[in-house]
């Protein structure tokens, strides 16, 4: 423990919304003798998640959808380091570099924000074939992988690969699967126009949700919309179905549907970061650690968390379920962040923290170049109104001036001059044509 002279240290795990934005908040407002702050996580920036399909579709500069933590966070300590242990009954950390170097971090205060990873099912051949969407590093591959099958299946007179070529499948119909679907199809359907022999009716596009419904974010009005939307964009949206294999790129689906396919996108759902388990900390039945409305770890006073890896009570539903948690979303996360770093705040100076109580206000999601939907505090829109919706909300909530104005420049440039369209398919296998070279 530090002494009463000494700077509480602040150990925060996880660089996400929740950890960058939680340092973001301290180092504003701790003077340096107060505490020091140190941030881990594995990247060494922040991704704001809801822009990498706009990323994907190339609407957005990759590197804008990043916010560099050492930059952002200028008074913190930050340390590029996976977690793979935390002990704190001996107040202890354990971290291995990208070198695979571990080493024990100490602490007075913890600070969880370790975030989610996707939950894969036991789908033979979904290791193999999938991908999911949840770094920017994914982003960049789908847009060179779509635009590059794309470029094979114009080259090769086999109607059979061609078929398979141009079949694109997505599986889980939420607001990540549902806007990267619509965004990617929207950026392949603009390129045709470069393809003498490729036209839109020649690509196959298709959506796969296990639940009766897509977007649980948004209404069930505003849902059964998106899917007339999509339908009449001859995209095929699988109801109530579920992937059952996927072996070698022949899928099955659970109506007896079956079909070739080169590209397959995973996003159905998320869980708790599983190195969670490696911890002393109390976890619920679905792996995420238990919190109190106050953002406190349950019997451990100097642990906070929140984000996707926490159970945090929702206290807007507690009428109707006494047991309801927060729902693992970018717009809980931000704002846990926000009353995480004011309760910690409070309690290194001795004052009363306050509970987390947020109602949800509701969803904006971009389905392509001026298409969306949005279900914002009972206010409806679609097409235009609610793809403007979607990004002034979206840009508003990215960090700092910097990535905003960047961001806001690609939007500027890509109404004024038309869509890039290229692969950059090398950044796949760098060193191919090098080996190539060198062998020859």
């Amino acid at each position: 423990m530090a002494g009463k002279s000494d700077p509480t240290r602040i150990l925060i795990l996880g660089g996400g919304y929740v950890g960058m934005y939680t340092a973001l908040r301290l180092q504003s407002k701790l003077g340096r003798r107060e505490a020091s702050v140190t941030v881990v996580d594995p990247q060494p920036h922040m991704t704001y998640q809801p822009f990498l399909p706009e990323a994907a579709a190339g609407n957005v500069e990759p590197r804008h959808v990043v916010a560099p933590l050492r930059r952002v966070l200028k008074r913190c300590h930050v340390l590029t380091a996976r977690v793979t242990e935390v002990n704190h009954e001996k107040r202890s950390v354990t971290v291995e570099d990208a070198e695979g170097i571990a080493s024990d971090l100490g602490y007075d205060v913890l600070v969880v924000a370790l975030g989610s990873v996707s939950r894969l099912l036991p789908i033979p051949g979904l290791p193999e074939q999938g991908i999911g969407l949840k770094t920017v590093g994914e982003a960049i591959y789908l847009r060179n992988h779509v635009l590059a099958k794309m470029d094979a299946a114009a080259n090769t007179t086999d109607p059979e690969l061609r078929k398979r070529l141009l079949n694109f499948t997505f599986v889980g119909g939420g607001y990540a699967g549902t806007e990267a679907l619509a965004e990617l199809e929207d950026m392949a359907r603009y390129a045709t126009r470069y393809y003498e022999s490729i036209t839109r009716d020649d690509m196959s596009w298709s959506l796969i949700e296990a639940a009766g419904r897509i977007m649980p974010e948004v209404s069930e009005k505003m849902g059964v919309y998106t899917v007339k939307a999509l339908e009449e964009r001859d995209i095929k949206v699988y109801l109530n179905t579920f992937l059952k294999s996927v072996e070698n790129g022949h899928a099955v689906l659970s109506d007896g549907t079956e079909f070739d396919t080169d590209t397959l996108v995973w996003n159905a759902g998320v869980k708790a970061n599983p190195v969670l388990k490696n911890t002393d900390l109390p976890l619920d039945e679905r792996g995420r650690v238990k919190a109190t409305s106050h953002l406190r770890v349950e019997g451990h006073p100097d642990v906070w968390v929140a984000g996707d890896c926490s159970a945090v009570p929702d206290l807007s539903k507690a009428e109707e379920d006494p047991n309801a948690t927060c729902a693992p979303s970018a717009q809980h996360a931000v704002r846990q962040a926000n009353q995480l770093a004011k309760n910690l705040i409070s309690s290194l100076r001795g004052r009363k923290t306050a509970a987390y109580f947020h109602r949800n206000a509701g969803s904006v999601a971009g389905l392509g170049l001026y298409k969306g939907v949005a279900d914002v505090y009972g206010f409806k829109a679609k097409g235009f109104v609610a793809w403007f919706m979607h990004r002034t909300y979206h840009v508003s909530k990215m960090p700092t001036f910097n990535r905003k104005a960047r961001i806001v420049i690609d939007w500027t440039l890509a109404f004024l001059f038309r869509r890039e369209v290229v692969s950059m398919g090398q950044i796949q296998n760098p060193r191919s044509d090098f080996k190539r070279a060198a062998s020859s």
